[in-house]
C-alpha cells in the first residue's frame, strides 16, 4: 500500500468518524429539544391552571399556596420518604437529629391514606402512653387523619412540653378505636442505655442513630467493663430503632467491625454512589455479639444489622425489620424551604437490597413476656404486634440486589405474612386514656431512664440471646 492510499484511507476514517459525532450530537440535540419542548408544554399547562384557578376560583387564593401545594404533590408522587418541607417542618427535622424536640416521641408514615406508627421512641411519652408500631392514627385532636399530609400530622402532634394532645388510635384485632390522651414533654432522646444481665455479659440498647450515638455507644461498653471485667458477649438491642443519622450506624458498625464493607449506596449518579468501609482501631469490640431486631428496626438499625450478619459477627434474632432501604438527602431551598429527596439505594456488604425487604434474623423468635403467674392468661403484650413494613407503603421503591440473581429468596412465615388494614369508615371511640403507662407493667420497653435487669430478663427475645452467649461461651472452653 503506498503513502496515498495509506492517507486516502486515513482521510476516510477521520470523515467517518467525524460523521458519526455529528449525526450522534444532531440526534442527542433533537432528543433534547424534544424533552426541552415537552418540560415547556407541561409547564406553560401548569401556568395555565395556576391562572385560571387565581382569577375564578370561589375564594380568594394565594399564589405562593398554590405553588407550594402542587410542589408538594409532585414530591408525594415519586416515594415515601421524599417530601417538600416547609420552613418549619425543615427546622423539625434539624431539631429532631439533634436528640432533643418537643412532642410525644413517635416516627410515623402513611399507609392506604392514614397516619401509621412506625415505631415509637422507647421511653418518651408516646411510649409509656402503650403507642405501638403498626398503630394506626385515624385522629389527632378529633381531626381525620385521612390523606392529612405528613408534615401536618408532625406538627400536630408537635408542641410545647406540659400540652396534651389526643390521638385516636386503631390497632389490629381491636372493634373500636382508643383516644390516648398524651402529655407533651421534651423529647431527650436518651441514644444508648447499657446494663449487665450477668457477670461479664452486657446488654447495650440503641433507641435511634443521633450525633452522639458512637460516643455513648463507646462510654457504655466502658462502663460494662469497669472494674477490669472483660465481657464474654453483649447483647445489641436494636428493636423499635427508626433509624437516623447514616454517619453515625457506619461509626456504630465500625465499633464491631475491624475490615470490610459496612454498606454501600448506589443511585442513578455516580455521586450518589459510594461504600463506606471498617477500619482497626483498638476500641473495637471483639467478643461474640447477639444482635436483637423486629419490625421496629428500620433503616439506620437494619444498616448494623446486615453488616453484623453479612461479616458474620454477630447472631441476629427476633423478627423481620422494617425493611427502609433508601437513602434521603436534604436540599436546603430559599425562604427556608427544604426538599428530602431518595437519591440511592442501601445494599448490605454481600450485596443485599434492605428495601423493601428488610433483615430477616438468623433465628426467628417472637416477641414476648413471662406471666406473672402461672394461671395468667395470654394478655396483648404476649401477643406478636403486626408491624407495618416499607412493602406496606404507598409508592414504596422496589428491591434491587446487587449480587446477582443467584440469590435464593427467603420465604416469611405465615405469622410474619402482612395483612391490609381494616378500618371502619366511622370508627366508635372507647373512653379517653390519659399519658400514664398503658397494659402490664413487666414490658420492659415502657421503662424510662433506666434498664431494670428484672424486668429485662423476662422478655423472651433477650434471654434466648443470653442463653446462646452463655453457651457459646461454654462450649468455647471445653477441651477439642
Amino acid at each position: 500500500m503506498t503513502f496515498t492510499q495509506r492517507s486516502r484511507k486515513t482521510g476516510y476514517a477521520a470523515f467517518f468518524t467525524l460523521l458519526c459525532t455529528l449525526l450522534l450530537t444532531a440526534v442527542f440535540s433533537v432528543q433534547t429539544a424534544q424533552a426541552d419542548e415537552e418540560a415547556y408544554k407541561n409547564l406553560k399547562l401548569f401556568s395555565q391552571v395556576i391562572e385560571i384557578i387565581e382569577n375564578n376560583y370561589v375564594d380568594e387564593v394565594q399564589t405562593e399556596e398554590l405553588i407550594s401545594g402542587a410542589i408538594q404533590g409532585m414530591v408525594q408522587t415519586l416515594d415515601p420518604h421524599s417530601e417538600f418541607m416547609p420552613p418549619e417542618s425543615y427546622k423539625d427535622l434539624k431539631e429532631s437529629t439533634k436528640g432533643e424536640f418537643g412532642g410525644i416521641g413517635i416516627q410515623i408514615s402513611m399507609k392506604d391514606g392514614y397516619v401509621t406508627v412506625i415505631a415509637p421512641i422507647m421511653g418518651t411519652p408516646g411510649y409509656r402512653a402503650g403507642i405501638q408500631a403498626g398503630d394506626v392514627i385515624v385522629a389527632v385532636d378529633g381531626e381525620s387523619t385521612l390523606d392529612m399530609k405528613l408534615t401536618e400530622a408532625v406538627k400536630k402532634m408537635r408542641g410545647e412540653k406540659g400540652t396534651y394532645v389526643t390521638l385516636s388510635i386503631y390497632r389490629k384485632g381491636m372493634k373500636k378505636a382508643k383516644d390516648y390522651k398524651i402529655l407533651r414533654d421534651t423529647i431527650e432522646v436518651v441514644s444508648v442505655q447499657e446494663t449487665s444481665l450477668a457477670p461479664h455479659f452486657g446488654y447495650v440498647r440503641i433507641t435511634n442513630f443521633t450525633e452522639s450515638t458512637e460516643t455513648d455507644l463507646l462510654e457504655a461498653i466502658e462502663g460494662l467493663r469497669r472494674d477490669g471485667q472483660e465481657l464474654s458477649g453483649l447483647i445489641l438491642d436494636l428493636r423499635n430503632n427508626p433509624g437516623g443519622l447514616l454517619h453515625q450506624a457506619i461509626a456504630v458498625s465500625d465499633v464491631f467491625l475491624s475490615k470490610g464493607v459496612i454498606v454501600s449506596h448506589k443511585g442513578r449518579r455516580i455521586t450518589s454512589s459510594q461504600e463506606y468501609h471498617a477500619s482497626p482501631s483498638r476500641r473495637d469490640v471483639k467478643c461474640p455479639m447477639v444482635v436483637l431486631i423486629n419490625g421496629g428496626s428500620a433503616s439506620a438499625s437494619e444498616i448494623v444489622a446486615g453488616a453484623l450478619q453479612d461479616h458474620r459477627r454477630a447472631v441476629l434474632l427476633g423478627t423481620t425489620s422494617f425493611g427502609k432501604g433508601s437513602v434521603q438527602t436534604v436540599e436546603p431551598l430559599r425562604d427556608g424551604y427544604a426538599l428530602k429527596l431518595t437519591i440511592a439505594r442501601y445494599y448490605t456488604p454481600s450485596g443485599r437490597s434492605i428495601q423493601a425487604e428488610g433483615i430477616v434474623p438468623d433465628i426467628i423468635v417472637k416477641a414476648g413476656f413471662d406471666k406473672k403467674k402461672k394461671d395468667d392468661k395470654d394478655d396483648e403484650e404476649n401477643s406478636e404486634f403486626v408491624y407495618l413494613k416499607e412493602k406496606d407503603l404507598k409508592n414504596h421503591l422496589d428491591a434491587e440486589s446487587d449480587a446477582g440473581e443467584d440469590e435464593q429468596d427467603q420465604e416469611e412465615t405465615a405469622d410474619e405474612q402482612e395483612q391490609e388494614l381494616d378500618i371502619p369508615s366511622e370508627t366508635p371511640k372507647e373512653e379517653v386514656k390519659t399519658g400514664e403507662p398503658a397494659g402490664p407493667e413487666q414490658d420492659p420497653t415502657k421503662i424510662f431512664g433506666y434498664l431494670d435487669v428484672d424486668q429485662l430478663l423476662k422478655d423472651h427475645q433477650i434471654k434466648r440471646a443470653l442463653d446462646i452467649l452463655k453457651g457459646y461461651s461454654l462450649l468455647s472452653g471445653l477441651e477439642k
